[in-house]
């Protein structure tokens, strides 16, 4: 498969798969399932990059992996017929993910101490059932205290590759 012909067919058969996907698919994934080395899958995913640039789609490189998606030029025709069922996060949710997010890992007790409030159990809950915060490891201290990060998950829904690229805090004053 050295030939450009049979690259843009690789190229095909990759946007077959994630057209199918329901979620991005990774390189490990992709070249398994078309049996194809590193360099055949970055010559045909840069194909297909390629052939999308004409089109309303975009190929998305994720904290997971690869997906398909409408251009941003096009999402307010999308809105248009499909209005979002924007979700809400309360405040609470949002400081409680920004803490994790940016002091990770962080304890329950130490998310308490930067926001001055205790943390409700539903607030953690939500964060967890949306695959967005996970448990790994737990603080020496007493009672052993479960560390909390951030997910892939939450990379994802945020259009994020790595923690690197949230947005740089501004500097607070000493109060």
């Amino acid at each position: 498969m050295n030939d450009l012909s049979s690259h843009e067919q690789l190229s095909r058969h990759i946007e077959v798969l994630l057209h199918a996907s329901v979620t991005p698919l990774d390189e490990r994934t992709l070249k398994n399932s078309l049996n194809i080395s590193d360099d055949e899958l970055m010559i045909a995913l840069s194909c297909l990059h390629e052939r999308l640039s004409q089109g309303v789609l975009g190929l998305v490189k994720t904290a997971t992996g690869y997906r398909l998606q409408i251009r941003e030029e096009y999402s307010h025709l999308v809105a248009q017929i499909f209005p979002e069922r924007t979700e809400t996060l309360s405040q609470a949710v949002l400081e409680t993910l920004a803490i994790i997010a940016y002091k990770q890992p962080v304890t329950r007790s130490d998310i308490e101490q930067i926001r001055g409030v205790a943390v409700s159990s539903n607030i953690l809950r939500q964060l967890f059932d949306k695959g967005w915060i996970t448990e790994k490891g737990h603080k020496d201290t007493i009672g052993r205290p479960a560390l909390l990060h951030t997910t892939p998950a939450f990379l994802d829904a945020f259009g994020l590759m790595s923690l690197t690229e949230l947005p740089e805090l501004p500097e607070l004053p000493n109060l």
